[in-house]
């Protein structure tokens, strides 16, 4: 049940939203081609713009491994999945298929939901545990807004529930002082070189892991002071997985190491770190971690929207914290369970940790990605599974020693018994991974879409669509806006200059010079996050109010008429 639910809500509305830039990387690349064939500073139409985006018959896994090791910064697994994934689909319009591309993650995601439910199970040895972890998996709008986009990240969850796994057996072995058995040894070192294959960031989950696993020895070393422990049978084989999964990692540090030479891709993510830029990151996480469970349209740009939603959320928090907390405590009464939150809190605690060290030591804003959570996001749905089954299991354990009416413990002052307190957790989470699918709550960071039809309603003339480039990031941005005046099949067809800059600012306004000196007039011009001087011949043109036209999210632009 919790399957179909999960995958219905990651199938619902999949192709709705329009793509953003990052989204249009994972379609080039894992079709084998490049952005490098599309034209700098010159005027260009849209279906050259969109040529990278054309199945191609004569590409190979060859090309795409190739690409991706020298243009872009993350490693090939999930782009070499996608490019036989994507095969299995016809082209849309002579592009390729959105939903091809959009269908492989939220397939990938919903399997994350029994194997959240397996984790669940044999951690706290629950079949409750697991199902309610698997039921907030099923609905958890982050989980959602992972699998909705056409990204590696559900793929790389998928991986870091997978270690934890082996995580958690390994732990009972620990416990147990006997042999780790060798299918799981071999099967976490596997996993670990898969998680490291998809994403490199799957490496922090490795570190927490570490952590971990040095705190159960200093547990051990707690009841016997010999040394002799920690090379007892499970410590072994546990060194022998750390080695293999060592060999593994560093078999990408050649590519990684060369992949920082194209650190113009990722500047996004160093932020500043001035005055109040300094708590930033603190809310940027807090974000990430309510979004988890609870996701209601605070985004809207309404504030008749924003409020209402704003309020319901800090209600239902008030009132559901407290009853997480209490499951928490329950959980860590109990030998038997103890543990195993202790293993899990501490691999949330690490990784946490580790993204404020980051952020605030070596000037990387993890903070500011909010998918780069996906790092320990698994383990806090299987201790969300166990807080909720002490409330659904154990009422009485749960609330202490007040008691309601006709003998059943109630929540506060709502009077909601515990069954009735997890329904409505769920039900939260239910309603939240529906703001996502209808784009209330994770909003796209572009939306070309919004864009086109501004351009079609207010301009008669045709059209030259100006922007700066550095990377293929901002041939993406232009991507979306060339795809959707071809999937409208609009009439106009309005010409795209990537007017290239390196270091120099001026580079730019001498490409869109030298473009406008070319073309016939009239002409409408629309500098969309054009970050350059502006040209002579653009003074010559007529400045349109910019206040008379809405903003569009992604899309800074000035328009001018050129007579």
């Amino acid at each position: 049940m919790w399957l179909l639910i999960g995958i219905s809500l990651r199938l619902a509305n999949l192709t709705a939203k329009p793509p953003w830039t990052d989204e249009f990387s994972t379609l080039v690349f894992s079709l084998g081609n490049t952005f490098l064939s599309v034209p700098l500073d010159q005027a260009i139409a849209p279906d050259i713009l969109l040529q990278p985006l054309q199945p191609n018959p004569a590409a190979s896994i060859g090309d795409v491994v190739h690409n991706l090791v020298t243009q872009d910064t993350h490693p090939p697994l999930y782009f070499v999945l996608a490019y036989l994934w994507m095969k299995l689909f016809p082209s849309d319009g002579g592009l390729v298929s959105l939903f091809a591309a959009r269908s492989l993650p939220a397939i990938i995601g919903a399997a994350s939901i029994p194997c959240i439910y397996i984790l669940g199970r044999v951690a706290f040895r629950s079949p409750l545990v697991g199902h309610l972890a698997a039921a907030m998996m099923a609905v958890s709008p982050y989980g959602v807004f992972l699998a909705q986009e056409a990204r590696h990240y559900s793929l790389a969850a998928l991986w870091v529930t997978a270690s934890l796994f082996c995580l958690v057996i390994a732990t009972r072995h620990i416990q147990n002082r006997t042999p780790l058995p060798i299918w799981i040894a071999l099967s976490w070192v596997t996993i670990n070189a898969l998680g490291v294959a998809t994403h490199y960031f799957f490496t922090l989950t490795l570190c927490t892991e570490a952590v971990v696993l040095i705190f159960l020895a200093w547990l051990q070393l707690q009841t016997s002071s010999k040394l002799s422990l920690l090379f007892s049978p499970p410590w072994r084989r546990i060194y022998a997985v750390a080695v293999g999964t060592c060999v593994a990692s560093f078999i990408w540090l050649p590519v990684f190491l060369e992949n920082r030479n194209r650190s113009n891709l990722t500047e996004w993510i160093r932020g500043s770190r001035v005055g109040l830029d300094l708590l930033s990151p603190i809310f940027q996480a807090l974000g990430t971690w309510i979004a988890m469970i609870s996701l209601l349209p605070v985004e809207s740009s309404q504030l008749l929207v924003v409020i209402p939603s704003g309020l319901v959320t800090l209600i239902f928090f008030i009132w559901a914290v407290p009853i997480l907390l209490r499951g928490f405590k329950v959980q860590l009464q109990h030998p038997e369970t103890r543990i195993m939150i202790q293993v899990l809190a501490g691999l949330v605690i690490s990784a946490i940790a580790l993204f404020f060290i980051f952020t605030y030591f070596l000037g990387i804003d993890l903070t500011r990605g909010a998918r780069y959570n996906f790092v320990y996001f698994p383990a806090i749905v299987v201790l969300l599974g166990a807080s909720l089954a002490v409330c659904w299991h154990s009422p009485k354990e749960w609330m202490g020693k007040e008691q309601g009416k006709n003998g059943r413990k109630s929540i506060g002052r709502w009077g909601i018994n515990g069954k009735k307190a997890v329904m409505l957790i769920w039900l939260m989470g239910f309603i939240s991974a529906i703001t996502v699918i209808c784009n209330l709550g994770y909003q796209k960071y572009y939306r070309p879409d919004l864009f086109v039809q501004l351009i079609q309603q207010t301009s008669s003339a045709p059209v030259l669509i100006a922007t700066t480039h550095k990377t293929y990031i901002h041939t993406g941005e232009m991507m979306g806006v060339a795809r959707e005046f071809k999937l409208a099949n609009s009439p106009q067809k309005p010409l795209f200059l990537l007017a290239h800059q390196e270091q120099d600012p001026n580079s730019s306004t001498i490409a869109l010079e030298n473009t406008l000196n070319k073309l016939p007039r009239p002409l409408d011009l629309w500098l969309v996050n054009f970050r350059a001087p502006v040209a002579e011949a653009v003074k010559t043109c007529v400045k349109s109010d910019s206040q008379s036209l809405p903003s569009v999210d992604g899309y800074e632009y000035e328009l001018y008429h050129c007579q």
